[in-house]
């Protein structure tokens, strides 16, 4: 079995609260995925947990980063937790400069802080599809929908993500 290279860039799905600022505020740490990940014994994976930011606050330096730490891993497919307002934006960045791997974005629109289920169940959905998956390429995998990037949205009218 493939070893799956997991980034964890942040997002809502991360997203906790800080009593102190009273805010929801992105973590510099991967306990939600570490949560999820510890039901996963028989599937090898390395987690990175890198750039820690909401989607709508990452920059081109911050894609760079991610298509150079999947280049840099021996990984042939890779998992990427990310924000949900710019997934695709990523997605179709990975596209252009990543031809070799298999890669699956997924995320949550509801904190796994505060309700665990939609973040679980996309990234089990997201999992399992990449475990199976033999063509390089990017996908998205949403709210029980997987396609190649670009063919798959976020409906921002009815807060779920959807195929064309």
């Amino acid at each position: 079995m493939d070893k799956i290279l997991i980034i964890n860039t942040g997002g809502t799905f991360n997203k906790r609260y800080n009593p102190l600022k009273g805010e929801l505020e992105v973590p510099k740490d991967g306990i939600a995925l570490e949560s999820i990940l510890r039901y996963c014994n028989n599937t090898p994976y390395e987690l990175l947990n890198i750039i820690h930011k909401d989607s709508l606050e990452m920059s081109e330096e911050d894609r760079e980063l991610i298509v150079q730490t999947i280049k840099n891993s021996s990984c042939r497919k890779v998992l990427i937790v990310h924000g949900t307002d710019t997934m695709d934006v990523t997605a179709t960045f990975l596209a252009l400069h990543i031809k070799d791997k298999i890669i699956t974005l997924t995320g949550a629109m509801v904190p796994f802080s505060i309700d665990t289920v939609e973040a679980t169940s996309n990234f089990m959905m997201a999992l399992g599809d990449l475990m199976c998956r033999e063509k390089n390429g990017v996908n998205l995998a949403m709210h029980g929908a997987i396609a190649r990037h670009g063919s798959i949205y976020k409906n921002r009218q009815k807060g779920i993500f959807e195929l064309c």
